[in-house]
């Protein structure tokens, strides 16, 4: 691996595991009321995208954490759904 992998690898973790933390707390509290839907139906569009990207170019930082980042977001858009009323 090249030096980018590794940055592209930090960089992804860092971004798709700061959604962990929204999830959870939708999740604990069972109340999404404050979460966009559009907003989150936005990332996932940009993150199946991006998957799309790295799917066809081969680079694994990206097909990994937009796989890792969209199911978070499908979770979340679930957690909207089942809590958000």
């Amino acid at each position: 691996m090249v030096f980018a992998d590794y940055l592209g690898l930090v960089a992804g973790g860092i971004v798709t595991f700061g959604i962990v933390p929204q999830v959870v707390r939708v999740f604990k509290l069972k109340s999404a009321k404050e979460i966009s839907a559009l907003f989150n139906l936005a990332m996932l569009s940009g993150m199946i995208m991006f998957l799309i990207y790295g799917i066809i170019l081969n680079l694994f930082p990206l097909i990994l954490w937009n796989s890792i980042g969209m199911l978070l977001l499908i979770a979340l858009l679930f957690g909207k759904w089942k809590y958000g009323r």
